[in-house]
């Protein structure tokens, strides 16, 4: 979607005070873990000190090999949004089919179908899962349930995140949800999630 569809996170976080910026990457020609050394080049060319990261489905495993690679030095919070980060029993199924990897490209390579490196414990991580199934991936038979139409809570969930919620959107609403932008920003503040919206 060349980060489209990140604009309206985007434009929410600037008037909460934040400059934020949109990082676009092909995610059907590179691998994830091209995409990765893109973003560490990205990062590197940005005058900041602190940088967070607002994550939507493989921009979380795109952050996942960044760190485990490319990081070098301190960064704030990461807030994950439906982000298949058992790998993607969507994807899984999809590749089965007749033209299915063509679909997914090279998005599967160390990405949707793994392998992926563990999270380092000392990065802030909040994980937002959508519960509203919705969607192209309700096409895909045994997706776990409960899931956003694309991706299982229970894929959403990382060993090392610090906090985990579940919101009632499905998984290009997660994009659009003013629930979810209140969560994520409340992570990036705070460390954790504000049960008290839900």
């Amino acid at each position: 979607m060349h980060g489209v569809d990140m604009m309206l996170l985007e434009r929410r976080f600037e008037h909460a005070g934040y400059v934020a910026r949109r990082f676009r990457y092909p995610s059907t020609h590179k691998t994830v873990l091209q995409n990765a050394e893109f973003l560490a080049d990205y990062i590197d060319s940005l005058d900041s000190s602190n940088v967070h990261f607002i994550c939507h489905s493989l921009g979380g495993l795109v952050v996942r090999q960044y760190l485990d690679r490319w990081q070098s030095g301190p960064l704030g919070k990461t807030v994950m949004l439906g982000t298949p980060n058992q790998s993607s029993s969507a994807a899984k199924k999809l590749a089965t089919w007749p033209g299915g990897k063509l679909i997914m490209g090279r998005s599967l390579e160390d990405g949707l179908l793994g392998p992926l490196p563990a999270w380092p414990e000392q990065q802030p991580l909040g994980v937002i899962a959508g519960d509203y199934r919705f969607g192209m991936g309700t096409l895909i038979p045994d997706i776990p349930q409960p899931n956003d139409g694309t991706v299982s809570v229970e894929e959403t969930r990382l060993a090392g995140m610090h906090d985990h919620i579940v919101i009632h959107a499905s998984h290009l609403g997660l994009l659009l949800s003013k629930q979810v932008f209140k969560q994520a920003l409340h992570f990036i503040r705070y460390g954790s999630f504000n049960r008290l919206e839900c």
